[in-house]
């Protein structure tokens, strides 16, 4: 299977970032072929509800930024992991701003089995439900989307507290289990 891992961390190395790369480890570790997106790297500029994306199908973007790029990976693959910091119970402005851009594209990602990482200060795995919800009213504007596994890692915050954890372990295991 072809794997995407889009992760909008803003630190290379970040407790949501570092799950992703154990992810990967373990799908790749099954044999799958795995493609990571680090949000950060990108220019993917704001929405701008022009509707020149429901004017032509919903096969284009007036923007003209690296979007289109992930957006061609999104179509053509079959597991998407989205892995998102949580600040103030909900996911960063990087996952926001790319899922909003996802509108010139959303109508062509199908069948498609869907990850999610999230990562929180925050001991408390409820305290993310909201995070989880903004993920899945995404998930509701695809044609048959499957929800395949969360990954809560609760009561990290500084950068490498995932590393005293059981999260490398369960990421790799998620990865290895697709």
């Amino acid at each position: 299977m072809k794997v995407l891992v889009i992760s909008s961390s803003p630190r290379k190395g970040g407790n949501s970032d570092s799950l992703c790369d154990s992810f990967i480890k373990g799908a790749q570790e099954s044999g799958h072929s795995v493609t990571k997106v680090f949000l950060k790297d990108k220019k993917i500029n704001y929405c701008t509800g022009c509707g020149f994306c429901n004017t032509n199908d919903y096969t284009a973007c007036s923007q003209k930024d690296d979007m289109e790029e992930i957006l061609e990976q999104m179509v053509n693959t079959d597991v998407i992991v989205m892995a998102t910091p949580v600040y103030f119970y909900a996911m960063c402005g990087q996952m926001k701003t790319f899922i909003d851009r996802c509108c010139s594209r959303y109508t062509h990602i199908i069948n498609k089995n869907f990850y999610f990482i999230l990562t929180a200060a925050d001991d408390n795995k409820k305290a993310l439900s909201r995070t989880v919800e903004e993920f899945r009213g995404f998930l509701d504007c695809l044609e048959n989307p499957k929800e395949k596994g969360i990954l809560y890692g609760t009561g990290v915050w500084k950068k490498g507290d995932v590393d005293s954890t059981t999260l490398l372990q369960e990421a790799y295991n998620m990865g290895k289990s697709i």
